[in-house]
């Protein structure tokens, strides 16, 4: 938790970035955009363990310029597409050291640094069913794989006094196409690789990422109780499509 938030229960901000590809089944790959965002997280103390309350945007960026997009020529389609942010609010975990399903996470010493590994494989129902979603939806069963990797000084950790400790972040997922792209039938899958940091605050933001959240002031801080379930891409997509402000 000194790691991933903060002790004292305030808020902890992690920046992120890095670049999505796409993978076809014949091998051919390319990258189609970068991604550029940041979690906003508060660790709250409670029997056996803690919650951790979130909340994450996530902005789809040109791969020359960084500019947040907001249309994107699909080079695998020739298709022009709206781009679609991640607003997932919440995501939160509750993490208790026993009971169903206890948190248990894998280490490893770098000297002065530890490394925390989360190794994460997901198979559920899909919120966007083929027959209601068919041109967002490959399958009716979500898959993905997400690989986090979190490096802390290991000094940090053991100081009692330490409340919050540095950290830095790789983030690897492979995942279906993104609703918004309108690929649903086309075989393949995407794979995001990233980086990231804990950041001093909000106000350590990229200014164009700043500028992006401008008009959802509830993205700048945590959430301050716990509420499941948590947001996805695919949820959100499907609220946005239950208003008609996206094509399912």
């Amino acid at each position: 938790m000194k790691a991933r938030a903060s002790l004292d229960g305030t808020d902890s901000v992690t920046w992120f970035a890095g670049t999505v590809h796409a993978w076809e089944p014949t091998g051919a790959h390319r990258p189609l955009f970068g991604f550029e965002g940041y979690n906003v997280a508060r660790a709250i103390e409670v029997d056996g363990g803690f919650d951790l309350l979130t909340r994450e945007a996530v902005f789809y960026t040109d791969l020359g310029s960084g500019e947040v997009l907001e249309k994107w020529d699909n080079p695998l389609t020739g298709e022009s597409v709206a781009v679609v942010p991640v607003w997932n609010d919440p995501v939160s975990f509750p993490l208790r050291l026993e009971g169903p399903r206890p948190v248990v996470l894998s280490t490893t010493s770098l000297g002065d640094e530890v490394c925390f590994n989360q190794d994460i494989f997901l198979a559920y129902p899909s919120p966007l069913p083929r027959a209601e979603f068919p041109t967002s939806s490959q399958d009716d069963l979500y898959k993905a794989v997400e690989l986090f990797q979190f490096f802390t000084p290991e000094a940090a950790l053991r100081d009692s006094s330490v409340v919050s400790a540095p950290a830095r972040v790789t983030w690897t997922r492979l995942a279906p196409w993104l609703p918004w792209m309108g690929m649903a039938d086309r075989p393949g899958t995407l794979v995001y690789h990233g980086r990231g940091k804990k950041l001093g605050g909000v106000a350590e933001l990229p200014a164009r990422i700043l500028a992006a959240v401008e008009g959802k002031p509830e993205f700048l801080t945590a959430p301050t109780e716990l509420t499941m379930p948590s947001e996805t891409s695919w949820t959100y997509f499907k609220k946005l499509a239950a208003k008609g402000e996206v094509t399912p």
